[in-house]
Formats: C-alpha cells, structure tokens, sequence
C-alpha cells in the first residue's frame, strides 16, 4: 500500500507536510525520513480510531423539545 503525501521546507528549514487523504491534520520533521516516519505514525492514529469506531454501537434518540 502507498499513501500520497504533500510537503514543504518551512521558515526554519524543517520539512511540514500532510498526508494527502487528510490534509487538516500537518506534521513535520528534520527531514524527509522524519517526516515520513510522522506521517505514518499519524497514518496508524488515524486507522486506530477507525477501528474503535467500529467496535461502537452507536444508537440514536428523538429529543421532544416543549412547545
């Protein structure tokens, strides 16, 4: 599996990048091996979440509000 990834040099010579699939959520590093080590730390956050949201059973309700 490959992931798509945007990055650049920031101000103080770190590189700052996003995956491209979540481009809200930036991280940064040293260097390109850094970075890519934090992208894909934040990669793996991402699929952790995803699975305990699955294991949820999520119900849902009606709220009467009184006239």
């Amino acid at each position: 599996m490959e992931l798509s990834y945007t990055y650049w040099e920031g101000e103080n010579g770190w590189l700052i990048g996003y995956l491209n699939n979540y481009s809200d959520h930036w991280t940064q590093g040293k260097n390109i091996n850094e970075l890519e080590e934090m992208l894909l730390d934040l990669y793996m956050n991402f699929q952790e979440e995803i699975k305990k949201e699955k294991k949820q059973i999520k119900k849902s309700g009606t709220l009467r509000i009184p006239a």
